[in-house]
């Protein structure tokens, strides 16, 4: 036994993969220990917004301030603009500033407010633009213009009389330090469309994603392993029975049952627990042949054969005279089914068939809301493409350990 972890862990294929899965696996563990926040804790009122930090405009406008030599106009005015006021600028200017799109597209980087306080003329003949849009446009452009200018803003506040009275102006020389700031939260991968913590949600939608992949694995490993050994040992119309529903199994494809088995149980009954147990139960018959063709070859070999004349029960010659040759293929189809089933959910939640629950999260119904409320299109990358990296480094690491398995246990691989 100690040699043979000694070569595994000389595998430099299944050393890679085991660091990454326990590098993920432990950082699912620390990471709830240090942010104890809510994993579906809505945030953000609103959608998708961007990583970063967020402090309280409110508590940064009492907080002191401090005047450097960097103003705002030094900045990029661009950047202030939302992307409903960019849309509404490039449309006029090249239906009504002579702008072309060569032009537009040159100052889609920077440049854009520039553009417009060049070429925009309320006097100019706006034809097929509503008066309505002629207005909201003007309105747009006394903000442009606010933006563009280093203006003082006023800071006022109701007196007794209910009249504002004046009570600060802020330049654009004032600044404040952050860390003033008591009211503020950092957002490493920002909000989802229900305005929850990416970060957060994620560590803790990895962490259900392996449960279901290790319960699904461990399932379908037990049930491939006991109708393999049975089938293999025993043969004849056993043999001819098992196979029989493995062919069933097998000429159905198993996402086709899965789908018509979670959707026949209803939503409101699809926990994890149920959803793994039914990924395993559906994922067995591949490692089920493959354990039957391995036993075969071993059952008619001289030990079992000196055991079975020793008058050795069934349960005992399988258990320790065929199990232990073939334990190392049974890891490895564990591994194998362990990222199977993490996949098969990722697909299921997908089409809306995954579990069904309000208390935590997996990578595939983070994916599913991703798609339902169009993060791709609205360009929040954050919301899909951390899911997507952690789904395939999962796959990989555990597709790795599976290679060095091999090398080791394989002898036609073997260096």
């Amino acid at each position: 036994m100690k040699h043979t972890l000694k070569n595994i862990f000389h595998s430099p294929k299944f050393v890679a993969g085991f660091v990454i899965f326990c590098g993920m696996l432990l950082f699912t563990v620390l990471y709830p220990l240090f942010v104890t926040a809510d994993p579906l804790e809505m945030v953000g009122q609103g959608n998708f917004f961007k990583p970063g930090t967020y402090v309280s405009v409110k508590d940064s406008v009492n907080a002191p301030s401090y005047r450097l030599n960097i103003t705002v106009k030094d900045g990029n005015p661009d950047s202030l603009l939302t992307d409903a006021y960019k849309a509404d600028m490039q449309d006029w200017l090249v239906r009504f500033g002579g702008v072309s799109e060569e032009e537009i597209q040159a100052a889609a980087d920077g440049g854009l407010v520039e553009l417009w306080l060049e070429k925009y003329d309320a006097q100019t003949a706006q034809e097929g633009l509503l008066a309505t849009k002629k207005r909201q446009i003007a309105r747009m452009d006394g903000e442009i213009r606010n933006l563009a200018e280093d203006v003082d803003l006023i800071l006022a506040k109701e007196n007794e009389n209910g009249e504002l009275e004046e009570t600060a102006t802020v330049n654009s020389g004032q600044y404040i330090n952050v860390k003033d700031v008591v009211n503020q939260r950092t957002l490493l991968l920002g909000t989802d469309n229900f305005g929850r913590d990416v970060m957060t949600e994620l560590v803790q939608a990895t962490g259900t994603s392996l449960r279901i992949g290790l319960i699904a694995g461990v399932v379908a490993t037990l049930i491939g392993l006991t109708l393999g050994l049975v089938s293999g040992y025993v043969g004849g119309a056993v043999d001819d029975f098992i196979m029989f529903i493995a062919n069933l199994f097998t000429v159905i494809p198993s996402f086709v049952m899965l789908i018509l088995i979670t959707y026949s149980i209803g939503q409101a009954a699809r926990g994890v627990t149920l959803i793994a147990v039914v990924i395993g139960f559906t994922s067995w018959t591949w490692t089920c042949r493959s354990v039957r063709s391995q036993v075969i070859s071993l059952r008619n070999r001289d030990h079992v054969n000196l055991s079975r004349l020793s008058g050795h029960s069934m349960p005992r010659i399988v258990l320790t005279d065929i199990l232990p040759y073939v334990a190392s293929y049974v890891v490895m189809a564990l591994i194998l089914q362990i990222s199977s089933g993490i996949l098969a959910e990722a697909q299921l939640s997908m089409l809306g068939l995954g579990p069904s629950t309000t208390s935590t999260a997996t990578l595939g119904q983070m994916m599913n809301w991703a798609t339902m409320y169009a993060a791709h299109l609205n360009g929040a990358w954050w919301a899909y493409f951390p899911v997507v990296f952690v789904i395939a480094m999962i796959s990989f690491s555990l597709s790795l350990m599976n290679m060095g398995l091999d090398q080791v246990f394989n002898p036609t691989l073997r260096d």
